[in-house]
């Protein structure tokens, strides 16, 4: 093979080319790399002798570039160039500045703190090309393990899924929404037994099988059987459908921030798992770009206001005082 011709010439014997063809002296030359003449000397000649050809004319006056020399100047000059940017681009990549990064997420995340975090990152990162992909905690999981994606932020559960760490990024307690007229809402607090009968809007029990289990144990525990009317993935349709008259709805207690007519919020009291959202990254392989972007979500989820214990607590959604 070609290559094979020219295996044993290294980065170093670019530069010291470089620097002779650009000074056309060698002792000037070695001085702008840092080295006695003599090695320098020997370098170029086993360089010459490895291309089989003179790179540069020497005499006693004066050192000029042959044909040869010449053109293996701008390749030589290339090479430099290329390996620079290599080592640039590999160093960038390496500390999560550089490179492409695919994020799953699920609906809440974004808005309780992948939103921020995102914006965190792109001024951090910009070079970073980010790809986003809305998917539940179990695609997640299998994207995870196939390699196609590179960190997820999703619902957890307390176990992780496997061939993934879970890094807890946000929790917060759910709280009740319900119509304003309801006969509930006078209270500040609500709880679970008085839930018992009443219609709600629950979570996609094929894709979240793991939150409708803990929710329905934890009305079990209360003596309450709820009536589910309708399924709903997202907290702004929960919402929407809570404003309809549709049913009440238990949601993350961050909603409290939206301004949404017709729709009060009560905190409940306990019983109920709170929300938590863990970031999911592979251990089988390190991504600099995926562990930047978790530490940049758990500040974001860390300065919110909804995360800070009594924060918004007398407060429904719509901006009104409770009642009760």
């Amino acid at each position: 093979m070609i290559f094979e011709k020219y295996q044993s010439m290294e980065l170093r014997d670019f530069e010291c080319f470089v620097a002779v063809a650009e000074e056309l002296h060698f002792g000037r030359a070695a001085a702008r790399l840092a080295m006695c003449q003599p090695p320098l000397s020997q370098r170029i000649k086993a360089l010459e002798e490895t291309l089989g050809t003179r790179l540069l004319a020497r005499t006693s006056r004066r050192v000029a570039l042959t044909p040869a020399g010449e053109t293996f100047l701008g390749r030589a000059r290339a090479v430099l160039e290329l390996a620079g940017a290599a080592g640039d681009e590999a160093r960038r990549v390496g500390l999560g500045l550089a490179g492409k990064l695919t994020v799953g997420f699920v609906n809440p995340a974004m808005d309780a703190f992948l939103a921020a975090a995102l914006g965190q990152f792109r001024g951090q990162a910009p070079e970073v090309e980010l790809s986003l992909r809305e998917m539940t905690t179990r695609e997640q999981a299998e994207a995870l393990a196939g390699g196609r994606i590179d960190v997820g932020f999703c619902r957890s559960a307390g176990q992780e899924p496997a061939g993934a760490a879970l890094t807890e990024v946000s929790r917060e307690p759910y709280i009740l929404a319900l119509p304003a007229g309801h006969p509930l809402a006078g209270y500040r607090r609500v709880s679970l037994a008085a839930l018992d009968g009443q219609a709600l809007i629950v979570p996609p029990r094929a894709g979240l099988p793991a939150l409708s289990q803990a929710l329905g144990a934890a009305f079990a525990a209360a003596g309450a059987r709820p009536v589910a009317v309708q399924e709903a993935a997202s907290k702004f349709t929960m919402l929407g459908l809570v404003a309809a008259g549709v049913g009440l709805a238990l949601v993350p207690a961050s909603v409290r921030v939206w301004q949404r007519a017709g729709v009060v919020c009560r905190d409940l009291e306990a019983g109920l798992p709170p929300v938590v959202l863990a970031a999911a990254l592979p251990l089988d392989r390190e991504h600099a770009a995926a562990t930047r972007l978790v530490e940049l979500a758990r500040q974001a989820a860390g300065s919110r206001p909804a995360a800070r214990a009594g924060a918004v607590k007398a407060t429904d959604a719509c901006g009104q005082p409770a009642t009760g």
